[in-house]
């Protein structure tokens, strides 16, 4: 039977590096359609990290709808299913939804079947979270997928090693299976910029004078352990070394920008796997008035 979100318009999705402006032109476009901005940051849905995820501000989200923003406490869950209810629920209120972000499991959720997966279970995630080496047991269940997994890539190696837990099946197998949704229609801009290493410098520069550190440590002193995977997480992991371990504080921000442009990049070689090529804000609004026709006056 025919979810009921098939029927509904595309999306137009905003995507791109971190730092190139996704969400300050989302915000844009959503403001002149009366649209709402689903964020797809997998990083912003958490209450208290607002500097060092460059989160849109308290004023700006009164101004234009938002979901995925501010909607789960750090010890809780929120994966790619929970984000595609999101983006299901704002199509199903509104109709016009811009999404915005980089996350490419988010990303790739969207536009790509998701295989039917078990939903997660806390007390096999536990004991999976002490291992040592997580990657080398995955190695062993399910060789195809440890492949495409850095070592480093816990979250993801961990979900599998915990599908296979549950379903005595490796995830590349069941990745295989019928999708449990079918892909939304978009219209994808993949916003990039020449100077995006200038800009994430100049991000970074802005944040620290807003309080990143101060957020940082505030975080740590309410209780949140260091081993937290949102604070190892490349947005905060020199800073919690700093404060934690003493790390001199310029070097925390120099590898901070190292470890974002790293990213960046690797969002950049994902999104042409996709196909997807770079567009400017221009190209943005022109998808924009092809879905929905010109703005309302």
């Amino acid at each position: 039977m025919p979810h009921p979100v098939d029927s509904l318009p595309p999306v137009l999705l905003i995507g791109g590096p971190t730092a190139a402006g996704k969400s300050g032109l989302a915000m844009e476009i959503a403001a002149q359609y009366g649209a709402t901005v689903v964020s797809a940051d997998a990083m912003t849905v958490w209450r208290g990290l607002d500097v060092g995820t460059a989160k849109p501000t308290a004023e700006e989200r009164l101004r234009v709808p938002h979901r995925c923003i501010d909607v789960r406490d750090l010890h809780e869950e929120f994966n790619v299913a929970d984000f595609l209810d999101e983006v299901d629920a704002a199509r199903l209120e509104g109709g016009r939804v811009v999404i915005a972000g980089g996350t490419p499991f988010y990303l790739a959720g969207l536009v790509r079947p998701m295989a039917i997966l078990p939903a997660p279970n806390h007390t096999i995630r536990a004991e999976l979270n002490v291992l040592a080496d997580p990657w080398t047991y995955l190695q062993e269940v399910d060789p195809v997928l440890a492949a495409k997994l850095h070592p480093n890539d816990r979250v993801r190696i961990i979900r599998a090693l915990e599908v296979y837990r549950i379903t005595g099946e490796p995830m590349s197998q069941r990745q295989k299976g019928p999708p449990a949704r079918a892909p939304i229609a978009a219209k994808v801009a993949w916003l990039d910029r020449d100077d995006l290493r200038e800009r994430i410098s100049t991000r970074l520069q802005e944040m620290r004078g807003r309080g990143y550190v101060e957020e940082t440590r505030r975080v740590l002193e309410q209780g949140t352990p260091h081993q937290h995977r949102v604070l190892r997480s490349f947005a905060y992991r020199h800073i919690v070394e700093h404060i934690v371990s003493g790390l001199d504080l310029d070097e925390a921000f120099r590898r901070t920008e190292r470890d974002t442009w790293r990213l960046a990049r690797k969002q950049r070689t994902w999104s042409r796997g996709l196909g997807w090529l770079a567009a400017a804000p221009d190209d943005a609004h022109e998808f924009a008035r092809t879905l929905w026709g010109s703005p309302p006056k």
